[in-house]
């Protein structure tokens, strides 16, 4: 029965010729096309193919203008009026004044994977860019700017910095976009979003419109981290917390029987106390509940309060409260009615008590132990006292807690909600371990504070009337007009925005046909530090604004990219890496596959430049190898022969192709991009490159029907395993797949299907074949011989099937055909052969038999101790069983050493 992988036509496209006549010369002559069609003549061979290959592939003459080629094309420009399955991707939008580093690198690469693999199986892939606006980030750019001639914000007003910030917009931000042109982002340009674009913006309004009229959004006065630097709350996933050296100090409230001592790291929020709380079962202090104490350096007397929330058994067991300064101390305040007194401006300075009037919060925190210490009110000071300070995640200033005005998303049920969509399985997190995460956050979030005080950003919809009128308008509604009318303020929180963007980017609240035909999007995929930021609250707002229909189906979540030795990459530390000079000196593709090749589910991604140029030198293979095929012949024309016409060789390879087509089918299904590149680079480099291209010079030498049945498995092989490669190295896979089988590029080529085909008696015989030919190249090489040196050599191959197989074995490890005067001084026994070697001068046997002789008394040695080891019943009930799978490793490996010595040793020339 005749087997074959099915290969179905490439698809017809006119070549626009106009695309290519502009381009450099070395593109016009890798891709020069011929008719609309581009199929070459049957008989067409090697010669032709190969010559518009240059010897050596030089990824910057050709990545740049193949991209622009793929774009003008239309590629990646999805149809949301074709019946096609529809398979969408919304990229996590970058920061309009960021810049292409490799995390971005890293998760765009697997993207594209995704996007481009669902393309060649015939699905309509939206891959949708975009940017975030990045308010609190932009902004500050622009008043650096601003800074720089002398002015501030204020001195232009509002209306003048939004354009100046349009303006900057326009000529600095979106670098990263044309850096993913660079990585080769297979994205839909003609759908690019911004997220203050004019229909995402109506969306932001639409939604808080929803939210203030179902009672989810509401402005309330509470404890919010304020960033003294950005002027601005930020919410608690903005908020950086670090281990920093500060400052434990013991004060003593009131005196003699009524006196009370409290620990804090914040003394000069002392000047805002307005009360001491200890645990209702503290029989410490019971005697003082319900009584007040004299706050130090102050006048006021201060209440002694009783509550849950202070644990008896930490410090003295006695907390100063201070509600206008920390969010536990509001909480306290809530439940006694305890005042809340601000004792710090905006920018962290001291607003009462006139000796620290006017000082940073940093000065007076030592100007207020200094003035207590003065009075004798310092019981204990320990420094350093290492503990947790919040900073601002943009700028890095220490945060400060401040009771504010603002307004808050009413979280627990869109949370509940977000919750349950990944509980009854509707919404998948891969990997699943990573799922404890999501819940951890999603089920014990806070309300959300969504205001900030900034220009740069979505203005909150609402307007204050001249009689404490409080209207939320809607985006094909009029404001208020009349005097005394203003509009908040403030802008909302950028991750309000992007909270959106799965389903604003299609065109909601209309119900667009891109909503219509690509949302629910499929995969989002993402770093696992921002399940927090914002994949949570996609979520929530996809739920809730579009009726209960999830943003996406799948969650695949990722690591970190860190330096070769796990650390984070720092600028600071020399270890950051601007992947545009990787991709400069090693190609985009050898940045992208190392990439791909480190990205296992939800776990860091460990990078170095050795690696890098590896993979450069695995896109050179690939260069190499098919030119060569090209050169021999390799053809994609016609079908496949028939098994009885081909070599085990050729049975073999096509069984091995079909096994990896599968294997990798199922390792995408499960996002297991670093399996998925492992298994293509060794399927390429060691089977095709090293085994197969090897095998068929023997056949194509002798010439003949087998020779063009090898010509058509070669192309088959090399066909199939370029299709394969694509995704992860879109480069080199174009030029040369369209060099191999002259149509118009792997881009729009159909994904392979595993036909089913698997020969094992071939995959057998190949693999004696390759334990004999292995195992001679580690004896050579033992006994230091050079790869181009011939040794004379008898074969007793055992059976018909490895005799067939001699000249293949004899090319492969330069044997030659033993003569007259042949003497065996060495026979290696192996895979049921017997190889006879004359190695008559070609080593020093004496010194060969002396160093093998002291290799097998340190296996011995070895194989000695692991035993003893493995025999000690009491060293196997005490040790970790990783220690005990460690040490029958190293048995194993003392044993297997002993049998090749030995074999080696009884090898060599005898007296």
């Amino acid at each position: 029965m005749r087997h074959a992988i099915v290969r179905p036509p490439h698809r017809a496209r006119v070549v626009r010729t106009q695309s290519v006549r502009n381009r450099g010369p070395a593109f016009r002559k890798l891709f020069v096309v011929t008719d609309t069609t581009n199929q070459r003549p049957a008989s067409s061979h090697a010669g032709d193919d190969a010559a518009t290959l240059p010897t050596t592939y030089a990824p910057a003459e050709v990545e740049g203008e193949l991209y622009e080629r793929w774009v003008e094309r239309g590629y990646f420009t999805a149809d949301a009026k074709s019946e096609k399955p529809a398979y969408t991707i919304v990229i996590p939008p970058p920061n309009v004044t960021g810049a292409l580093h490799l995390g971005h690198a890293f998760q765009h690469t697997l993207m594209d994977a995704l996007t481009r693999r669902k393309r060649m199986l015939g699905f309509e892939a939206l891959w949708l860019p975009g940017m975030d606006h990045a308010g609190i980030a932009t902004q500050n750019r622009v008043e650096q700017q601003l800074a720089e001639a002398g002015l501030s914000r204020h001195d232009l007003g509002r209306e003048a910095f939004v354009d100046k910030v349009w303006e900057w917009k326009e000529n600095y931000g979106g670098r990263i976009l044309g850096q993913m042109r660079r990585l080769g982002d297979g994205v839909d340009w003609s759908r690019e979003r911004f997220t203050m674009d004019e229909g995402l913006s109506q969306a932001v309004q639409t939604i808080f419109k929803k939210l203030f009229d179902d009672g989810l959004i509401y402005r309330a006065e509470r404890i919010i981290n304020w960033c003294p630097r950005c002027l601005t709350a930020l919410s608690d996933v903005e908020v950086d917390h670090e281990d920093v050296p500060g400052e434990l100090v013991s004060i003593r409230y009131g005196d003699g029987e009524d006196s009370i001592v409290v620990a804090t790291t914040r003394a000069e929020t002392l000047l805002g106390d307005t009360a001491i709380a200890v645990h209702p079962s503290d029989e410490r202090y019971a005697h003082l509940v319900g009584r007040t104490v004299k706050l130090p350096l102050t006048d006021r007397e201060i209440p002694v309060v009783a509550d849950e929330h202070v644990d008896p058994e930490f410090g003295t067991g006695a907390v100063k409260v201070t509600p206008a300064h920390d969010p536990n101390d509001f909480a306290i305040g809530q439940r006694h009615n305890l005042p809340n007194l601000t004792v710090m401006d905006e920018r962290g300075a001291i607003t009462v008590h006139g000796p620290f009037l006017g000082l940073d919060r940093h000065d007076a925190r030592a100007a207020v132990v200094g003035a207590l210490r003065e009075q004798g009110r310092i019981v204990a000071e320990k420094r350093p006292y290492d503990h947790a300070v919040g900073h601002c995640s943009r700028c890095k200033t220490v945060v400060e807690p401040r009771l504010s005005l603002q307004w808050w998303v009413k979280v627990e049920p869109l949370a509940k909600a977000a919750g349950d969509a990944v509980r009854d399985g509707r919404v998948q997190v891969h990997p699943k371990e990573l799922e404890r995460r999501y819940f951890d956050w999603v089920d014990n979030m806070h309300d959300w504070c969504i205001s900030r005080q900034l220009w740069w950003g979505h203005r909150i919809p609402v307007w204050y009337g001249p009689d404490g009128e409080v209207v939320c308008v809607g985006p094909d509604e009029q404001p208020p007009a009349g005097e005394g009318w203003t509009q908040d303020p403030d802008v909302l929180d950028t991750w309000f925005s992007s909270g959106l963007w799965p389903f604003s980017t299609l065109g909601w609240p209309e119900r667009t046909a891109d909503l219509e035909k690509f949302y629910p999007t499929d995969v989002l995929l993402t770093g696992h530090d921002i399940i927090f930021f914002w994949v949570a609250r996609m979520m929530m707002f996809g739920l809730y604004a579009m009726d209960g229909e999830i943003p996406f189906k799948t969650v695949a979540l990722t690591g970190l990219v860190r330096d070769e030795f796990g650390k984070k990459m720092s600028k600071s530390s020399g270890t950051a890496v601007d992947p545009l000079d990787w991709m400069d000196a090693y190609g985009a593709d050898a940045v992208r596959f190392t990439l791909a090749r480190g990205a296992n589910p939800g776990a860091d991604v460990p990078i170095g430049e050795d690696w890098v140029k590896g993979s450069r030198n695995f896109c050179n293979k690939i260069w190499n190898a098919t030119r060569f095929a090209l050169m021999n012949g390799a053809t994609v024309r016609g079908p496949l022969p028939a098994p009885e016409e081909t070599t085990a060789a050729d049975r073999w390879i096509l069984s091995r192709l079909n096994a990896t087509v599968a294997e990798v089918d199922a390792m995408y299904e499960d996002f297991e991009f670093a399996k998925v590149s492992d298994a293509l680079f060794h399927f390429a480099w060691d089977e095709v490159f090293d085994w197969y291209v090897e095998l068929s010079k023997t056949t194509l030498g002798k010439g003949g029907p087998q020779a063009d049945h090898a010509r058509r498995v070669l192309g088959e092989v090399l066909d199939v395993t370029l299709r394969l490669l694509h995704p992860i190295v879109p480069f080199v896979t174009d030029a040369l797949w369209t060099a191999l089988t002259g149509a118009e590029s792997v881009v729009v080529a159909e994904w392979p299907k595993d036909s089913g085909y698997r020969d094992a008696d071939a995959e057998s015989e190949i693999t004696q074949l390759q334990q004999v030919v292995t195992e001679i190249r580690r004896f050579r090489n033992d006994q230091n011989l050079r790869d181009t040196q011939k040794v004379p050599a008898r074969l007793e191959l055992a059976g018909h099937r490895l005799q067939a197989h001699e000249a293949a074995i004899r090319s492969l490890l330069r044997l030659t055909q033993p003569e007259e005067g042949f003497h065996a001084t060495a026979a290696l026994p192996v895979a049921g052969t017997t190889v006879e070697l004359d190695l008559s001068g070609t080593i020093d046997v004496p010194a060969e038999r002396k160093r093998l002789q002291k290799d097998l008394a340190a296996a011995e040695k070895e194989k000695a101790q692991t035993t003893g080891k493995l025999g000690n019943e009491a060293f196997l009930a005490k040790a970790p069983d990783e220690v005990v799978a460690k040490i029958r490793t190293r048995l194993a490996a003392a044993e297997a050493d002993i049998e090749r010595i030995t074999a080696q040793l009884a090898a060599l020339p005898q007296g």
